[in-house]
């Protein structure tokens, strides 16, 4: 007679074998469109009868791939609770109930034939199947009912049913050798079959649950993903006028779309900005927030869950509302650890909050969050560009307005004709400040700009002033900040040549490479002190650097006595 520890190895080594069979048939599972209803908890009647087909078709083959018992000739060691438990748990309990009788039927009709009849045995584990089966599909109603559907993928409750079900397949053969009386039989077969199969049968059930919960995860990560980019690929730009209910509205319907949820709303901190589907009625964008878990999630920053059966949920605005559910995500200000508004996402009463939408919820936020963000950093930037251009003009025009008046009046008498002329020259350089409503403005325009200044500025030094301009044509259609060069061409005048008894002479030329291009302004002074540095130039400089980057802007070089070079580097952009 063989000992109990070689009785166990000579099962347990094949079970296990059969159970890795059984790996490779759920993975393969997992690759079809039922596993994908499966994962998202929306199983039809058709996925429900594949799954009874795919897991009795386990019973099956664990009924075939069984080791035959040494101590009675009607009993086999075999994972065949494999597939009554995975279909009760994924199923049901009329699935788990049906797959076990299947697997149930087919163990007794394949150990017993005209010449060895039906044994107590044989109807007890075929009962065992069914009850494995059924058992399993209540822990799947169960859970349903209680709205924790995603506990069925856990292992944590997984591995205690298979279990349960595979400890209550042992008491059920023991109880028929009791009814029979054959106790004594019944009990050294339970001895010798029970370890191995509660341990392959167990860990397999879990091994497949497991399989099944990362293939879901993974599933979940990537349709979240997806979602979320398709959203913020349709939302690009809309944030970036403002956080207001007509891009609230917008928004709200993209996401709609794309999570086929009940409804979706919008909020800021006080007021409802945007409603759209189930409930739109009622929910009335710019109405106050009047949910208690709205001003939870914006007070404590936190997300907020309502599933309507764990934690009950009901519309404050209307009882009669069909919204049974809601997902509640705060929209944040990461920098600040600040709450800008919500998000949140409803779903109808009696319908499955779909674990999909939950992570894709968050995504979204985050996404809305990281572009409400970058309009409020856009806008910034613009309003910065546009009070530089404002104090630039404001520096400038004063101080040229009153030198150009008093030379034009000192020619008038003289030189009536070329007074006519200056005065129009006047006019073009207030014009083109006056009218420019954008940031930049072409090379040729800003050169036309200079050139205005320096007709007035030439008449006024005359022949103190000598000025070159040295750019060649293909780079004039390149774009540039709007008051770029006339302001270093004035300090160029102004805190050189002007202090030059015998006047000088002033060069505008540029350089370039591939990407860039860059302009200079020298003076033949070379009188250029640091403390020079807290005026226009550093102001033009830092405009540059908000428009084009750090790589791009003003840098400064003296020659004492010699010359200043004030260069300006921009990228070529038309």
């Amino acid at each position: 007679m063989r000992v109990p520890h070689t009785l166990f190895l000579d099962h347990i080594i094949p079970l296990l074998q059969h159970m890795l069979v059984f790996l490779g048939l759920a993975y393969l599972f997992t690759r079809t469109r039922v596993f994908s209803a499966l994962v998202n908890n929306a199983l039809s009647w058709a996925d429900k009868l594949v799954i009874y087909l795919v897991f009795s078709g386990f019973c099956i083959l664990g009924t075939f791939l069984s080791e035959q018992s040494f101590q009675s000739a009607e009993a086999i060691a075999n994972t065949r609770a494999i597939g009554a438990v995975l279909g009760g748990l994924l199923g049901g309990p009329v699935v788990g109930l049906l797959v076990g009788a299947t697997g149930g039927v087919h163990r007794i009709l394949s150990m017993s034939s005209a010449a060895d009849p039906i044994h107590y045995i044989d109807i007890a584990c075929g009962l065992a199947t069914a009850g494995e089966g059924l058992f399993s599909g209540c822990i799947h109603w169960l859970q349903s009912r209680r709205g924790r559907i995603e506990s069925l993928f856990s292992t944590k409750l997984v591995w205690p049913v298979a279990l349960a079900a595979e400890c209550g397949h042992m008491l059920i053969i023991l109880g028929a050798g009791w009814l029979v009386a054959d106790e004594g039989a019944a009990m050294h077969l339970v001895v010798e079959i029970a370890p191995p199969m509660l341990i392959a049968n167990t860990l397999g059930v879990v091994l497949i649950v497991y399989m099944i919960c990362e293939q879901k995860r993974s599933r979940d990560e990537l349709g979240s993903n997806a979602h979320a980019w398709a959203i913020a690929n349709q939302s690009a730009g809309l944030l970036h006028g403002g956080f207001d209910q007509e891009t609230s509205r917008k928004i709200a319907q993209i996401i709609q779309h794309e999570t086929r949820v009940a409804a979706v709303a919008i909020t800021d901190c006080d007021r409802l900005l945007a409603f759209t589907g189930v409930g739109a009625d009622h929910h009335l964008p710019g109405a106050a927030i009047s949910s208690e878990m709205t001003l939870k999630a914006i007070d404590d920053n936190c997300v907020v869950f309502s599933d309507g059966v764990s934690s009950q949920y009901q519309c404050r605005l209307d009882a009669d509302c069909a919204l049974g559910s809601v997902l509640i995500i705060p929209l944040r200000d990461e920098a600040n650890n600040a709450v800008l508004g919500t998000i949140k996402l409803y779903e109808l009463k009696h319908t499955l909050f779909r674990n999909i939408n939950r992570r894709l919820g968050e995504d979204i936020a985050q996404l809305l969050s990281a572009g409400l963000l970058a309009g409020r950093y856009q806008l910034q930037q613009h309003l910065r560009l546009r009070d530089q251009y404002q104090l630039l003009v404001a520096q400038v025009n004063p101080h040229f307005l009153y030198n150009a008046l008093t030379t034009i009046g000192h020619i008038t008498q003289q030189q009536p004709q070329r007074a006519r002329v200056l005065l129009q020259h006047l006019s073009d350089f207030f014009r083109k400040s006056l009218e420019t409503s954008t940031d930049m403005i072409t090379l040729s325009d800003d050169l036309a700009h200079v050139n205005a200044y320096l007709e007035i500025e030439k008449a006024r030094f005359e022949q103190r002033l000598r000025v070159s301009i040295e750019i060649p044509r293909h780079l004039w259609d390149y774009t540039v900040p709007v008051f770029t060069l006339q302001p270093i061409v004035e300090n160029a005048i102004k805190h050189g040549v002007a202090e030059l008894v015998g006047g000088g002479h002033i060069i505008i030329r540029s350089t370039e490479d591939e990407t860039s291009f860059t302009l200079c302004v020298e003076d033949s002074a070379g009188l250029y002190t640091t403390h020079h540095r807290d005026g226009i130039g550093l102001r033009i400089d830092e405009r540059i650097k908000i428009s084009f980057g750090e790589a791009f802007g003003l840098s400064i070089r003296c020659e004492p006595e010699q010359w200043t070079r004030v260069s300006i580097r921009l990228p070529k952009k038309e």
